[in-house]
Parts: C-alpha cells; sequence; structure tokens
C-alpha cells in the first residue's frame, strides 16, 4: 500500500521519454528499451571506436553500447544521469553492457575498470562521476577489480561533447594524472567512459595509463556520437 501511495504522489517516469513507468519496468520503459540505438559491434577489434583512436593511442579491445544523436533517446537519458541526478541510468547501462561484454572471453581478461575521472571541482559540483556506476557494474560483471581513484584529472576543462571537432582535438598531456604505479603493472585495464565523441579524452587517459609497465587498455562507453 505504502508504495502504491508513493506511485501515485511520486510518479516513476521512463528516463529516456518521461513516459510514465508500468508495474514491472525498471528506469526506461519496454518501447524505449526496444529503440535505444543498440551499435551490435561484433568485432571488438574493427569498429568505430576502434577507428577514432587507430593511430593515436595502442588499445587492446575497445566497444560501446549506443549510437549518440542530438535530440535522441540516448541523449535525454545520459542528459538525466549527467545533470539530473539520476545516476540509476549509470546502473541500467552497466548491467545491460556488462552482460554484452561478458561474452566475449576477451574483456574477461580485464583485471581493472577505471572510470575517465572528472575534475575535483565539477565533482564537488555535480556530487558524482555519472561513469561511476557504469563502471562499477561492469566490474561487478567481468569480476574484476574497480579503482576509481587512481587515475586523476588535475585539470578543468569544459564539456567536450559540443565543441568544435578540430578543437577537441587538441590534447594536454599534464590533463590526467597516474597516483600510483605499482599495483597496476602488467595489468588489463578496462578503461570507461560515458560518450567517445573524438577520442581526445580517452586518448589523453590512455596515453598516462600506458605509462605503467606492462600494461594494455581497452575501451568501453556508453555511448559514441553519430
Amino acid at each position: 500500500m505504502i508504495k502504491n501511495l508513493l506511485n501515485l504522489f511520486f510518479p516513476k517516469v521512463c528516463l529516456s521519454c518521461d513516459n510514465l513507468l508500468e508495474h514491472n519496468e525498471v528506469y526506461v520503459c519496454t518501447v524505449c528499451r526496444h529503440e535505444l540505438p543498440l551499435t551490435n559491434f561484433g568485432s571488438i577489434t574493427d569498429n568505430e571506436v576502434s577507428k577514432i583512436l587507430y593511430g593515436r593511442v595502442h588499445l587492446r579491445y575497445a566497444s560501446t553500447l549506443l549510437w549518440f544523436s542530438k535530440k535522441g533517446l540516448v541523449q535525454h537519458l545520459i542528459h538525466n544521469l549527467k545533470y539530473k541526478g539520476h545516476e540509476e541510468v549509470g546502473v541500467f547501462l552497466g548491467q545491460w553492457f556488462g552482460q554484452e561484454l561478458n561474452k566475449y572471453v576477451e574483456f574477461r581478461t580485464v583485471d581493472v575498470v577505471i572510470p575517465v575521472p572528472l575534475h575535483s571541482k565539477r565533482l564537488r559540483q555535480r556530487g558524482y562521476n555519472q561513469v561511476d556506476k557504469f563502471g562499477k557494474e561492469l566490474a561487478a560483471a567481468l569480476k574484476c577489480d574497480y579503482n576509481s581513484v587512481i587515475l586523476q584529472k588535475v585539470k578543468s576543462t569544459k564539456t567536450q561533447v559540443f565543441k568544435d571537432r578540430i578543437k577537441r582535438w587538441i590534447n594536454d598531456d599534464t590533463l590526467f594524472l597516474v597516483t600510483e604505479y605499482d599495483s597496476l603493472k602488467g595489468k588489463h585495464i578496462l578503461l570507461v567512459d560515458d560518450i567517445i565523441t573524438t577520442g581526445a579524452t580517452i586518448e589523453t587517459c590512455a596515453n598516462a595509463l600506458l605509462k605503467i609497465e606492462g600494461v594494455t587498455i581497452s575501451v568501453a562507453t556508453m555511448a559514441i556520437a553519430e
């Protein structure tokens, strides 16, 4: 009865389309779940993510779950995650993508999942890293460690998504810092982020991690910009 009253005064809505959820739906309605644009990347070594980063950073494997387009369902979903406090979007996408990645024996060799970090100022403003719960769910699915403190952002930058494409190619090797090296020596690291556009952020983070002796880097993101 209490649950029914809560639903009456605080109705649960789909985080992708804002329509009311049915009693058996969680986070995203059934219609949106079927309409979300999956990439269906069958290859983990030759897809749009790996092509974006080809020749710029050496990756072991790469994949992403969804296609991101302006004013699309995915944009609304990730907007709710980043700016509306709906961290459950990260849980939803992480559980979904974790099941997919676990199908590949190559991803089951991952030792640790590391999220692209926020600068401390942005983290204080938002109160959470939007990639955190996504990364934790991937780590749970792959049965590996999760480390959100070893890679830190030491310079503040504005959001990457709608910047001029050429400007996004400009990297700064001092933007990210690895705080400790020994525990990650020889490890297979899965670097995770929300949206990949030109790949500049992933490239800079990966190059910082590649300074660790013997590491290999794979990448997984929630979405890729069309």
